[in-house]
């Protein structure tokens, strides 16, 4: 008997529809499977023939066959596991239809039977329900994942008897979660905490304020670290779609604690120095998302920036302008979001102390020199804001805390990118904004201009420089509520490249 079911595969971060069809025939007991399955999904074989016996059904002693649609598309992952199951035994009559083309299958098997979570199901989710799905059975640990998704029936099932009596009763299926929305986030650590550091607090706000990229620059002890890692407490919430976005790419990388639904705050990622250029923007033989990709909408700082590999630095620049990785491999091209707010930190030398008047600095200007040269000129011209970032005296870490907590800094980003969505019609921040937008919505005053064309020729400003420091003035307008650009914006958006 022939029967035929339906999954998908995740492809970047897009779900593809596949088939699966199982013919059980007479002949030798054997168990083959075709359709460029990979070890993974080969082994399933061991998988699904236990996992059937040990609920209490019988495995055929026939010659059974497995294909998988469309054959030109690797499949790989264990999630094949239960529609595979499920055609062995409606092949052999034991789930009645034998037809399943209205009910996407997903599920990975263990050998007594029960259903254990999967990766890329919030992308699959909403392919189902653009594919106009009847339902989706799923394991009930990625419900609230595929909750989000409204319009679409979710059969979640923790075994595989469960997901017989789903398909042969659909009215006695557990019931179905209700979407999980995003909570107020609870984030550790707040700005009140940094003492001292105006000018660094200052350039933090500016930078959430517009989405623009960071560099601070200080000694050992300045509290670089401690500034980078409170730039989220200052964040506006995730808006629905943005997290969605970021829950699509977390469930690829399979990074979501089961029983999660929306991610509830942006993401904060610090990968270590010796990471890969493949690990930081993604690859492999089936592509998987990198930091960048699981920074997005979002903030990925490198700590101690010099100390990455030279390579792994250089693959930051095209993300930076396009906000999206692809990664090119022969068998197919996958494309990531990569949107993310790009916050580094290094000391002013190899010792640290060289703009420090506590410490003697022991460097040459040649080690100085190489130190800042690992940092390419390309990289260094799509970063912002760089910001000094000098030791704090004792005596200022004695103090009350005295200055602005995260709430009332956030309540300023939120109104100044409110401003930039009704002038760009979107959420566009105005770091992300082309050369054309930014001339027609970001014009400064005479003087300003003025300025600004004495600038760029005093500090050699590239094109993407001069673009650049006048999307920061214009973030700067927006958080004093400015209509326009003025000497006083321009003024302050130009100190933040004299570092």
């Amino acid at each position: 008997m022939l029967a035929n079911l339906r999954s998908a595969a995740v492809i970047g971060v897009e779900a593809f529809p596949v088939y699966v069809e199982v013919d059980v025939s007479f002949g030798l007991p054997v168990f083959t499977m075709v359709g460029l399955p990979d070890a993974s999904v080969r082994e399933s074989r061991d998988r699904v023939r236990s996992a059937i016996r040990n609920s209490g059904f019988e495995f055929p002693n026939n010659r059974v066959t497995v294909n998988l649609a469309p054959a030109d598309v690797r499949k790989a992952g264990a999630s094949y596991d239960l529609p595979i199951a499920l055609g062995i035994l409606a092949a052999i009559g034991i789930v009645e239809r034998r037809q399943i083309d209205d009910v996407v299958l997903l599920g990975e098997l263990s050998l007594d039977g029960s259903i254990h979570p999967i990766r890329g199901v919030l992308p699959v989710a909403a392919a189902a329900r653009r594919d106009r799905a009847a339902g989706l059975l799923l394991p009930a640990a990625n419900a609230a994942e595929a909750a989000v998704v409204s319009d679409l029936r979710l059969f979640p099932v923790r075994c595989l008897g469960e997901a017989v009596r789903a398909l042969n009763n659909p009215a006695s299926a557990p019931a179905t979660p209700p979407p999980s929305m995003p909570a107020e986030e609870l984030i550790s650590g707040d700005l009140e905490e940094v003492r001292g550091q105006a000018f660094a607090r200052r350039a933090l706000e500016i930078a959430a304020a517009g989405g623009h990229n960071l560099l601070l620059v200080g000694p050992p002890g300045g509290g670089k670290t401690m500034l980078a890692r409170r730039l989220p407490s200052i964040l506006p919430r995730l808006t629905f779609d943005e997290a969605l976005e970021c829950t699509s790419i977390h469930s690829v990388a399979g990074l979501l604690r089961p029983g999660t639904g929306l991610l509830t705050s942006r993401p904060f990622r610090a990968p270590h120095h010796t990471i890969s250029d493949v690990a930081l923007v993604g690859g492999g033989s089936m592509p998987r998302p990198g930091e960048i990709s699981l920074a997005h909408r979002g903030v990925l700082f490198l700590d101690e920036m010099p100390e990455f590999d030279r390579r792994v630095l250089a693959v930051l620049r095209q993300p930076l302008e396009e906000g999206r990785v692809t990664i090119a491999r022969a068998a197919r091209t996958v494309s990531f979001p990569a949107r993310f707010m790009l916050v580094s930190a290094m000391n002013p030398c190899p010792c640290g102390y060289r703009s420090d008047p506590k410490h003697e600095c022991r460097c040459s200007p040649q080690e100085v020199n190489r130190y800042r040269m690992r940092i390419s000129g390309p990289l260094m011209d799509r970063i912002d804001l760089v910001v000094d970032v000098p030791a704090v005296p004792v005596t200022a870490l004695m103090r009350p805390a005295q200055a602005e907590t995260s709430a009332m800094v956030r309540s300023r980003v939120v109104q100044a990118r409110e401003r930039q969505r009704d002038r760009f019609g979107s959420w566009r921040l105005n770091a992300d904004i082309d050369s054309a937008t930014l001339t027609q919505h970001c014009p400064p005053r005479p003087a300003a201009q003025r300025l600004l064309e004495t600038a760029s020729d005093r500090m050699g400003l590239s094109a993407r420089g001069y673009d650049r420091v006048l999307r920061v003035s214009r973030t700067i307008a927006d958080l004093g509520s400015a209509d326009v650009i003025d000497v006083d914006h321009l003024a302050e958006a130009l100190q933040f490249r004299l570092v």
